[in-house]
């Protein structure tokens, strides 16, 4: 059976997808507003996947912690994640008719 302080955790994680699922989706209008590349979806699932890295990282080897013999640092995780974010808008440019129209660094 389901505690119910398990119960609102995981409401509380649904929430935090949530809300970023929500300011991918803000960030991702603004910029189809403006006609530019990535638009609502593409934002939307990087901020969601991020949300997603970031539960794992910080909650889901609690039960592996406690164990004496097992040395391990979740935060690792979380630090690949600037990484991977950084790698794919690193070098964009995207040309067009021979003129830039879009330039992305991280």
């Amino acid at each position: 059976m389901v505690s119910l302080t398990s119960l609102s955790t995981e409401l509380d994680w649904l929430l935090r997808i949530l809300v970023a699922a929500l300011c991918g989706t803000a960030i991702g209008y603004e910029r189809a507003t403006q006609r530019k590349s990535a638009g609502i979806r593409t934002h939307m699932v990087v901020a969601v996947a991020s949300a997603l890295f970031m539960l794992v990282s910080k909650y889901g080897f609690f039960d592996l912690l406690s164990l004496h013999d097992i040395s391990l640092n979740p935060s690792r995780i979380a630090a690949q994640i600037v990484t991977g974010i950084s790698f794919i808008g690193a070098g964009t440019i995207l040309v067009r008719r021979e003129q830039i129209s879009g330039l992305t660094t991280a």
